[in-house]
């Protein structure tokens, strides 16, 4: 049994908790802001946006870009969401997610991570048009990506 007298030793379990809890509301963010974009995929329905200035979601979001394979881009956002999900709520009851629950995430999230680099770059240079919904999405992933990381990184850097 876990002393609670010594803090550096209590703090990080704590602070792990945290940062899981922080991944779960990131998470849920993130299904919300995919979960939009998705259903005005399958709706075809125009986004609600500011349509000044760059900010144009209609173009982004109508472009030869929003798909992949025939696939909406929003789709595979939310699938990715739900995965990163799933993978957090379960890692602490499959055994499989015990052990693999975080490289799995890492390598899901790396993927993500950087195809939405990508759409940011082409959001900002080829379509020269933004979406505020999409750098929502985005930005979201990107701290999201991050605490994944650092999750891997305490686990692999902990235990040595």
């Amino acid at each position: 049994m876990k002393s609670f007298s010594n803090e550096s030793n209590d703090s990080v379990p704590g602070r792990d908790r945290l940062v899981r809890r922080v991944q779960l509301l990131l998470v849920l963010i993130g299904l919300l802001v995919a979960g939009y974009l998705s259903y005005l995929k399958l709706a075809e329905a125009p986004a609600v946006c500011v349509e000044t200035g760059p900010f144009d979601c209609n173009v982004v979001l109508n472009s030869q870009y929003s798909e992949l394979g025939g696939v909406p881009i929003a789709y595979l956002g939310f699938a990715v969401y739900v995965a990163i999900g799933v993978i957090l709520v379960l890692e602490g009851q499959v055994g499989f997610l015990r052990e693999w629950g975080r490289l799995l995430s890492f390598g899901i999230g790396l993927f993500a991570w950087l195809f939405s680099m990508w759409l940011v770059y082409v959001q900002f240079v080829l379509l020269e048009a933004l979406c505020p919904w999409c750098l929502t999405h985005e930005t979201n992933f990107t701290v999201l990506f991050a605490l994944i990381c650092y999750r891997v990184y305490r686990e692999t850097f902990s235990e040595a």
